[in-house]
């Protein structure tokens, strides 16, 4: 593995400002690994800016909902930013759902590994865009809950390998490891 760099922070954060930054100062060939479906205008408007930002800056985009470590895996870029995990764990709650099966811890510390054995294995410097939800009030309900909890254990476990984590608060990274 290269360099592996988890970003975190609250909704609105600054995050995924700051993760294209750092991305944009690596040299060589970038991928934007995009998770987020586009699901209604609202969400339409919020990807078409990101795209915005990022046009005429040398990014190649791909939009992958589930299979992050197969792309990875695949990547011949020098840098590739994926935003976000969070949106990541909704995906696979969603396609579980859908499957008629539940998704549970064991699930995504599965798929958790399978992204870090695919970093290991690569040459790519790996920025992960997460957003932090566990420093809010319990949800109250269920799934909620179980979202908050599955990304409270994503983030543990990419931050763990991580050469470096920062956390994005009101717009200033703060780096604490």
């Amino acid at each position: 593995m290269k360099r592996l760099i988890l970003v975190v922070g609250g909704a609105r954060s600054g995050k995924s400002r700051y993760a294209q930054k750092r991305a944009e100062e690596e040299a060589g060939s970038r991928c934007f690994l995009a998770t987020c479906p586009p699901i209604d205008p609202e969400m339409d408007e919020r990807i078409r800016q990101h795209q915005q930002d990022r046009q005429d800056k040398g990014w190649q985009t791909i939009e992958e909902q589930l299979d992050l470590a197969g792309v990875i895996r695949a990547s011949g870029y020098a840098v590739m930013l994926v935003d976000c995990l969070t949106l990541w764990i909704n995906n696979i709650l969603y396609a579980c759902e859908n499957g008629g099966r539940s998704c549970d811890e064991q699930e995504i510390i599965r798929r958790c590994e399978e992204v870090i054995a695919a970093a290991a294995g690569s040459d790519t410097c790996l920025i992960l865009v997460s957003g932090e939800v566990g420093l809010s009030i319990v949800p109250e309900n269920r799934q909620a809950r179980l979202f908050r909890d599955l990304v409270g254990r994503c983030n543990q476990m990419l931050a763990q390998v991580a050469d470096e984590v920062v956390l994005v608060s009101c717009g200033i990274p703060q780096r604490i490891k």
